[in-house]
């Protein structure tokens, strides 16, 4: 009696555990087991009263087979933040190509006679969002090896490869000056290596002598912006509060404040208003620097079809691109991307047709365009809904495109210091097993915040994951509770 017991045991011991098995080898990692520690304490993550009355919207796959191993709230349409430029990024690889350049082209419809240019010059943009000045001397510098000494007629900016729809649907008129809601023009300059185009750097330094007005530096220097400097100096013991404010509508940027002797200067980057003729002044001063004389005005216009094309720029490739754009989280480069492609598939650079783009793109890779409310290119719009499971099937339908290597070195990764490569991730997860093996997108609006990547577990199991919450009140320590759960998921042994 007993050894028929022990054989019942037995059989039924091997039932249970082929089940198991089974289960493991047709859904992949199992971490959602019922009573399982992780989603024990994933549970007290999300129990955190900074989450009282928001919404949470989770999804975690296993990178090699796609399953969905973990989920709470994933079908639920969410407001992604900028990780919306996770579909940006993966419908331009996939449309435009990761070799795709951006040209800028400098044309005249005059006539030269000896060193003189009687005529017209013509910076025609194609919508580089990297252009910088030292690409506009490089053009000017072209102009002077043809011999070129004085040119008489007008520098104008052509900004036609696109249309003059300058933000998209629903940014909010007190972005319009901040370097994250810069106009979109086909003809735009940064101005700087991190490639805010569309904007100024204004930089304000105390004077030596308290009593004194401040010192104010504008980068690249132009007189298309005009300063209004009412900042003091203070003695050193006083109070740092400088405020750069640029009028709507207008290209008048005030100053105001105090900033003490000795203080470390104040910084900000500024969007101008209409960058198209902004870019044509800066390219006027680069004419000027290299001896060049300009007898006309500088305006906006459009190239006549008679015109000879002299020099033409090229931005660096997509791929590259791709590295500012996502670890820094640009937006003007997400609304670039989305012109662009509705002009090289359709023929029309609109925020309408290069989003249709996106749609039709990111359903090609699987994703359920019924699931999705897509509205910009950035993110930073509040009426985008992306599911998280959507976004982690994107995720794992991109590991299979031949440009995931691009895609995936331009995501931030965790604890890294360097811009460049920690990007928005840089200060977060550091001295955890994540930190250096999270690759993920942020993205944060108000009362919003997004973490969608990959993470490689200590067991050796890769995942995709994505953690959308919205609908919080007090958002500082919702991107804690997000860092713990990846690092909990890395962990995982």
């Amino acid at each position: 009696m007993k050894s028929k017991i022990k054989i019942c045991v037995l059989v039924l011991f091997v039932f249970m555990f082929t089940l198991v098995q089974d289960v493991k080898q047709a859904n992949g990692p199992v971490l959602a087991t019922s009573g399982s520690t992780f989603e024990q304490q994933l549970h007290q993550l999300l129990a955190n009263e900074k989450l009282s009355g928001a919404i949470s919207g989770i999804s975690i796959r296993s990178s090699e087979t796609g399953e969905i191993v973990y989920e709470t709230g994933g079908d639920i349409r969410l407001h992604p933040a900028s990780n919306m430029k996770l579909l940006t990024a993966a419908a331009a690889l996939e449309t435009l190509g990761e070799n795709y350049v951006f040209k800028t082209e400098l044309l005249t419809d005059g006539v030269m006679n000896g060193d003189v240019l009687s005529g017209n010059l013509y910076i025609k943009g194609k919508g580089d969002p990297t252009l910088l000045q030292a690409d506009l001397e490089t053009l000017a510098t072209m102009i002077k090896n043809k011999g070129i000494k004085t040119v008489v007629g007008n520098v104008i900016g052509d900004d036609t490869w696109y249309d003059r729809e300058r933000y998209s649907a629903d940014m909010i008129w007190s972005d319009e000056s901040e370097y994250y809601g810069a106009a979109i023009s086909a003809l735009t300059i940064a101005p700087n290596k991190d490639y805010d185009s569309g904007t100024v750097i204004v930089d304000v330094t105390p004077e030596m002598k308290a009593g004194e007005g401040a010192t104010v530096k504008v980068t690249p220097q132009t007189e298309y912006v005009k300063i209004v400097n009412l900042a003091e100096t203070v003695a050193q013991d006083g109070e740092k509060e400088i405020k750069i404010v640029r009028e709507h509508h207008s290209n008048t940027i005030t100053i105001t404040g105090t900033i003490p002797v000795k203080s470390s200067r104040t910084r900000q980057w500024v969007a101008v208003w209409e960058p198209t003729v902004y870019t044509a002044h800066v390219f006027q001063h680069a004419l000027q620097a290299q001896g060049i004389k300009h007898v006309g005005y500088v305006k906006a216009g459009k190239v006549p079809t008679q015109a000879k094309l002299l020099a033409t720029h090229d931005s660096m490739p997509l791929a590259q691109l791709l590295v500012p754009f996502m670890k820094l989280s640009n937006n003007a480069h997400a609304e670039h991307l989305v012109k662009e492609m509705g002009k090289v598939i359709h023929g029309e650079g609109s925020f309408e047709k290069g989003l249709e783009v996106v749609e039709n793109t990111v359903q090609s890779l699987g994703m359920n365009p019924a699931s999705l409310k897509l509205r910009d290119g950035s993110g930073i719009s509040q009426i985008n809904l992306i599911p998280a499971n959507e976004l982690t099937k994107l995720l794992y339908a991109v590991q299979a495109e031949g440009w995931y290597p691009a895609f995936v070195h331009s995501l931030p990764v965790a604890g890294d210091s360097d811009r460049f490569i920690g990007g928005t991730l840089r200060n977060r997860m550091n001295h955890t097993f994540a930190a250096g093996n999270v690759q993920a997108k942020t993205g944060t609006l108000t009362a919003t915040s997004a973490l969608s990547g990959y993470v490689t577990a200590k067991s050796g199991e890769r995942f995709i994951f994505s953690i959308l919450f919205n609908n919080f009140v007090d958002g500082d320590s919702i991107t804690k509770i997000q860092d713990d759960i990846v690092v909990l998921l890395a962990e995982q042994e």
